[in-house]
């Protein structure tokens, strides 16, 4: 099984948590030198709070751990393109890569009119991500 495969299959199992808790069925993981140093369940139901996207998790568990918000050095997987929320603080961190499964359209903060993952207009985020999408 290829290092992706290992990572979206965690994925994919977080995802079903979310599911199971009658959230939509994201998970997310964040990974440093090839070990998940954070992981995300989509919440917003459940803890009645918009902001509880699994990328948003993940990342509050890394920024945590790492005591810093400087994600610079880590991949971050998801079962579903980051929303236009999620990518704005994917980019505020910025996540080196992003590798998801499925693209979300007119929410997603890649394949939307707003492709907040792909912007080079604010200098502060420094460069985009590189976006990869697993199949």
């Amino acid at each position: 099984m290829n290092e992706h495969a290992v990572f979206m299959q965690r994925c994919n199992e977080l995802a079903s948590i979310a599911k199971q808790r009658g959230d939509s069925p994201v998970g997310s993981v964040l990974v440093l030198d090839g070990v998940i140093i954070a992981e995300g369940i989509e919440g917003g139901k459940t803890h009645r709070d918009i902001t509880y996207h699994a990328e948003i998790e993940a990342i509050r568990q890394a920024t945590e751990k790492l005591n810093s918000q400087d994600l610079s050095a880590c991949t971050m997987y998801t079962t579903h393109e980051p929303c236009i929320m999620c990518s704005y603080v994917i980019r505020h961190t910025r996540v080196r890569t992003i590798v998801m499964a499925v693209t979300t359209g007119d929410i997603g903060g890649s394949s939307s009119a707003y492709p907040l993952l792909a912007d080079t207009t604010i200098k502060k985020w420094g460069p985009p991500p590189e976006v990869i999408i697993y199949k």
